[in-house]
């Protein structure tokens, strides 16, 4: 083999060994924006169903005005909301006034009794549930691309096409604190 065959094989090599890196960030990019669109569509169907709970529950919580305040705040905010960051802050926020919804919802024993409202909570609970699940593989995603744009040889790659990290979906502190039950 003379030093041109050998010089041809090796560029090729190389070539090849850059397209399956290259194509391996393409994927898992994809895979990560995937992942945020699935928890985009289970933001939205829990934006669909708050005005249902809302209206099922507005007779019984007449001075609970501020609860209902709080939820179309944080609803208003997710849907005006452009980038990852900005959805995942409206998002915890509307999450922690359902949190509030709920436990003010008890004090109201003929509305826990209700069948519509019932529904409507078991609804927001399993999208709260499959939102949980779509944050965590989204961070997963993430955390594995992440992890292939910093090592080599991947890392010069990503230099080159400006594979940039990503931000996962990060619990704020009010979601740390323990829950205080009272019995």
């Amino acid at each position: 083999m003379d030093i041109y065959t050998f010089v041809l094989i090796a560029a090729a090599a190389i070539a090849l060994l850059f397209i399956i890196v290259y194509n391996s960030l393409i994927s898992l990019k994809n895979q990560a924006k995937n992942a945020w669109a699935q928890i985009d569509v289970q933001l939205k169907r829990r934006n669909d169903l708050i005005p249902n709970l809302v209206e099922a529950v507005k007779g019984y919580m007449k001075h609970e005005k501020s609860v209902f305040t709080e939820i179309t705040k944080a609803r208003a905010s997710i849907m005006s909301a452009k980038s990852i960051e900005s959805k995942a802050k409206a998002s915890k926020e509307l999450s922690s006034a359902l949190t509030s919804f709920f436990a003010v919802a008890e004090n109201y024993p003929t509305l826990k009794a209700s069948e519509n409202f019932m529904q409507l909570q078991e609804e927001i609970s399993s999208t709260e549930n499959k939102i949980a699940y779509s944050r965590q593989y989204y961070n997963d995603v993430v955390m594995t691309y992440n992890i292939r744009i910093e090592i080599f040889p991947q890392s010069l790659i990503a230099k080159i096409f400006k594979f940039n990290k990503m931000e996962s979906f990060l619990a704020n502190e009010s979601e740390k604190k323990n829950i205080e039950i009272k019995l």
